[in-house]
């Protein structure tokens, strides 16, 4: 499902399988059965197995992740979503596990905006501790007010510690889609750069704080995500 790779000292995790796997791909096309990299039970189940080499991985190391095609990640799987509501819960609150996880890893963590980030891949993209959005083409949005989708507590927190509450409330408010221009100026991405240049310069700021990697590194990023994590942590009893 995905494919983890690495380069020097930064692993590139990419959410679907490619037929070309060189990391400076311009336009490399997601797998037929997930074309929107939406978290399905198997790409989570993927994710959490790439994550697990990642961290067993010893040296300086840091992470990038990236979709392909157009969508960095269009978020929660809306087959899931409808064909068990029962299950929701469930399902959402392992989706804001993996925030966590993101946000506990022990290495930096960049993430190549190389095309639409809607929902929640949206906010797994702000997990990472730095983002390069593709500047001619793809939306960071939220679009829950639209869909008449709540915000659970978990994503609730994510969001509003992350881009602040003006730009949150705006972002979760509205249902405003963000090119890499706007993104950049709120501070929901770091910068834009060509399509071309999205993942080279992802794993060369990758490779720049590679050397950061350790518990000193993850307990200062701790202390930054603390009102986060327990509730990304904590089930999702209903939405």
């Amino acid at each position: 499902m995905t494919t983890l790779s690495r380069h020097g000292s930064v692993y590139v995790l990419r959410f679907s399988e490619l037929m070309d796997t060189e990391p400076t791909t311009t336009e490399p096309t997601a797998e037929p059965g997930n074309p929107e990299n939406v978290f399905s039970p198997d790409l989570l189940d993927s994710l959490d197995a790439a994550l697990d080499e990642v961290e067993a991985s010893e040296g300086p190391a840091a992470l990038v992740t990236t979709g392909a095609g157009r969508f960095y990640s269009n978020g929660l799987d809306l087959g899931v979503v409808a064909s068990d509501p029962a299950g929701l819960p469930a399902y959402v609150t392992r989706v804001q596990r993996l925030f966590a996880r993101v946000l506990r890893l022990e290495l930096p963590t960049v993430a190549a905006v190389n095309g639409h980030a809607f929902g929640a891949g949206a906010m797994l993209a702000v997990s990472h501790d730095h983002r390069v959005m593709r500047s001619d083409r793809g939306y960071w949005n939220l679009p829950e007010a639209r869909l008449g989708m709540p915000f659970p507590a978990g994503m609730n927190a994510l969001v509003t510690t992350r881009l602040g509450h003006p730009v949150a409330s705006t972002a979760m408010l509205t249902a405003r889609r963000y090119p890499a221009a706007e993104a950049v100026s709120a501070g929901i991405a770091h910068e834009a750069v060509d399509a071309e240049s999205v993942l080279d310069r992802a794993v060369a700021v990758a490779a720049e704080l590679a050397s950061l990697r350790g518990p000193n590194y993850s307990g200062i990023r701790a202390g930054l995500v603390a009102g986060i994590l327990p509730h990304l942590d904590a089930p999702v009893e209903r939405l």
